[in-house]
């Protein structure tokens, strides 16, 4: 049997620090999807722009934006994926939220605080990644900064496909399309990278390069550049299983432990 998986990519514009109008805006484009779809990815703080600035702008587990998540899902059939401002425990995290269809909710908290930003002085890290199993697919979200740090990210569970979520700014663009494109290559899996547009309260660039690479670091699904845009794509577990099936690379990898 052959596995599939539609995803939908959705490039935009963030509004900041407005997560209802953000909320808005989204639904208009989910809405819009076709009933066959999979998967459905948002950006990194999806409904407030990215900030370090979080005491205004956070939510809780049971908040509107859990709870809207859970409603799209569920109405799309699809799973939904974006991270948001959290607060737990009187700790704030940049967590990643995993809405099912059914109303099974999984999260990541983000591992690797931009220091640059000062995201580490506000938020609390992760340390743990979340590896999980969805139509055949076995699918690990990490967001932004993580791109960056590949021993979080390497294949020690057999992931399919991994997918970054990012509000990662022009200046550094570049770095963004080389390090998928690596991670996808060096995990032999498809890598989805879905970044923001527009402009944010600090005046800072954001210009897509949304994207979807395959298990040989091929680029298969390419966003324009500055237009927001939402596309599909069906991706194939055989893509996977015959990519490592004639390259053993990932046989040859080294044993290793994380210590957090």
């Amino acid at each position: 049997m052959e596995y599939l998986l539609k995803a939908a990519i959705l490039q935009t514009d963030l509004i900041w620090k407005n997560s209802n109008q953000n909320r808005i805006n989204f639904s208009t484009k989910i809405d819009e999807l076709s009933n066959d779809v999979d998967l459905i990815v948002l950006q990194e703080m999806f409904t407030t722009g990215f900030t370090s600035q979080a005491q205004n702008a956070f939510e809780s587990m049971d908040g509107e934006t859990i709870q809207w998540m859970l409603k799209k899902s569920h109405e799309k059939e699809a799973l939904l994926i974006g991270s948001l401002i959290i607060q737990e425990d009187e700790k704030f995290f940049n967590r990643l939220i995993v809405a099912f269809p059914d109303g099974e909710l999984k999260y990541y908290d983000k591992r690797h605080l931009f220091s640059y930003a000062g995201e580490d002085k506000v938020f609390t890290a992760g340390n743990s990644t979340l590896v999980f199993d969805y139509k055949g697919f076995k699918i690990c979200p990490l967001v932004c900064y993580d791109l960056r740090f590949p021993v979080w990210s390497r294949n020690t569970e057999g992931i399919d496909i991994l997918i970054y979520v990012a509000n990662w700014p022009k200046p550094r663009i570049n770095a963004w399309d080389i390090l998928l494109k690596a991670r996808a290559i060096e995990n032999l899996c498809y890598v989805i990278g879905v970044n923001r547009l527009g402009k944010d309260y600090n005046n800072l660039e954001y210009i897509g390069h949304s994207v979807v690479i395959d298990a040989m670091g091929k680029p298969v699904l390419n966003f324009e550049e500055d237009q927001e845009m939402t596309k599909t794509i069906t991706l194939s577990k055989d893509h996977i299983k015959n990519t490592r099936s004639k390259f053993g690379f990932l046989e040859d990898r080294d044993e290793f432990e994380i210590v957090v």
